[in-house]
């Protein structure tokens, strides 16, 4: 006979005083604890073996503790910080790189190329000319400004135009016909004493032939 409590747990009894953290020894009377293998654990113990590891700073993530994870590891809520302003991401879009973490807009900053026009990163979408970083919507005809993205132009001076504004701008005129002669994708003519024909339009005045 003993008149110590019996302590029970799925089964199995306890004196009250054999009743402690298998690793610890700490009693677990009226104390939350964890079962692992057939052994009862205070719940510092257990987290401390069993519970993930802060991949910042290293400490155990307790039971209960909002955490973040990707790709296999596990941050503190507030462990889990941009790299470069060092703000707590949340819930927030990130981007990783080079085994860190940043929010979108320190990403941008950083890595993303700037528009030579507008001076912003491009993020989506950008068009490269005379190597030389653009948005699409940045990227417009000197005389117009309509986009060029995906639209035949040349350039003069190193500014870019549509083929209209080129034309009529700097393409010489046909003494036949008046229209521009805009000499691109190859088009011929015909020069004499300072006029210039398109080669269809040099004819004979009198009776219309090719001369």
């Amino acid at each position: 006979g003993c008149d110590c409590k019996d302590l029970s747990y799925k089964d199995r009894h306890w004196h009250e005083t054999c009743f402690h953290c298998f690793q610890c020894k700490n009693s677990l009377v009226d104390k939350p604890f964890a079962a692992k293998e057939e052994h009862l654990l205070c719940t510092e113990c257990y987290s401390n073996e069993y519970s993930s590891k802060c991949n910042e700073c290293k400490k155990t993530i307790m039971p209960g503790t909002r955490k973040m994870e990707y790709k296999g590891s596990s941050w503190h809520e507030t462990c889990f910080i941009c790299h470069r302003c060092q703000q707590p991401i949340g819930t927030k879009s990130f981007i990783p790189k080079d085994n860190q973490n940043f929010c979108v807009p320190c990403y941008e900053k950083q890595f993303a190329m700037q528009c030579v026009q507008c001076k912003k990163p491009i993020t989506t979408g950008g068009i490269t000319y005379r190597e030389q970083p653009w948005h699409k919507e940045c990227f417009v005809c000197t005389g117009c400004k309509k986009q060029l993205s995906g639209q035949r132009f040349t350039s003069r001076d190193e500014f870019a135009y549509c083929l209209n504004c080129f034309c009529s701008l700097y393409a010489k005129k046909c003494a036949g016909c008046t229209n521009p002669i805009s000499g691109l994708g190859g088009t011929k003519y015909i020069s004499f004493e300072e006029r210039q024909w398109h080669n269809d339009c040099f004819n004979c005045k009198k009776c219309s032939l090719s001369l």
